[in-house]
């Protein structure tokens, strides 16, 4: 892309940037949804993800009431595999529009922080479908039992569990996002530490709107460990601050004796 004279790219030429990383984006997504539908169709990926509610099922199977159910059901989950897949590629992509704003050292974390991106979804994604979804749904399916009997569609369960499972993921990006704004000078350890109680209430209700209906158990569930992610992302924060400051006094420095810059 073109610079004008002070270095800055003009503002078309951002656009033009924006759409092309888009387009890279849009297209490593659609990739991996592809390859991840193969996987989900040849491997028992649909087995695993329904075992949270299979101990409630009369016969341990999920129906389905419509012919294209399967195909549709398959399709979903095949998205949210391909989404945590194409996450490395759309992050590089979301990394070098921004990069322009960065110093050379700080551009070096950018693998680490792909790959930490990638494994913090996954985590979020196991723990979902191995603590909370399982949790919930013992408290769900057991309310007015003697009265009611649960009649679950794969097509209910799989938007649901998959919408969870996202979210989950989503959430445990926290300690990226935080070392990403500190990078960009948008904040700084002192700054979040200074909202630790609004980050404590602000994730049990983050936790509460992912987490399905009014359960305070799988609220408290979610809800704990994104403050205990906070907690760690201050102290990212505090090590990537702490080598701003250093970079910035060695370019000081640098200035003052009239020698290259550090």
């Amino acid at each position: 892309m073109k610079k004008g004279p002070s270095g800055e790219m003009p503002f078309l030429d951002h656009l033009e940037e924006l759409r092309y990383r888009l387009l890279w984006s849009i297209g490593a997504l659609v990739v991996c949804v592809v390859v991840a539908f193969s996987v989900v169709w040849q491997y028992d990926v649909i087995g695993w993800l329904s075992a949270p509610i299979q101990p409630y099922l009369p016969e341990g199977k999920l129906v389905y009431t419509g012919p294209v159910d399967p195909f549709t059901i398959i399709l979903k989950v095949a998205f949210g595999v391909g989404f945590i897949a194409a996450l490395p590629i759309i992050g590089y992509h979301v990394w070098s529009f921004l990069s322009p704003a960065l110093h050379r050292s700080e551009k070096k974390v950018m693998v680490p922080m792909l790959l930490g991106a990638t494994v913090l979804f996954a985590i979020g994604v196991y723990l979902c479908v191995k603590w909370v979804l399982p949790a919930s749904f013992s408290v769900l399916l057991t309310i007015q039992s003697a009265a009611l009997e649960p009649m679950l569609t794969a097509r209910e369960y799989f938007s649901f569990a998959v919408s969870v499972s996202l979210a989950c993921g989503a959430v445990f990006q926290l300690p990226i996002v935080i070392v990403a704004l500190t990078m960009l000078g948008l904040v700084n350890p002192t700054l979040l530490s200074k909202f630790r109680r609004h980050a404590a209430v602000g994730s049990l209700l983050l936790a509460a709107i992912i987490t399905p209906g009014d359960m305070f158990l799988t609220t408290v569930m979610i809800g704990v460990p994104l403050y205990a992610l906070y907690e760690i992302s201050i102290v990212l924060s505090w090590f990537v601050y702490r080598a701003k400051l250093r970079k910035a006094r060695a370019r000081e420095a640098a200035e003052r004796i009239g020698g290259p810059e550090a």
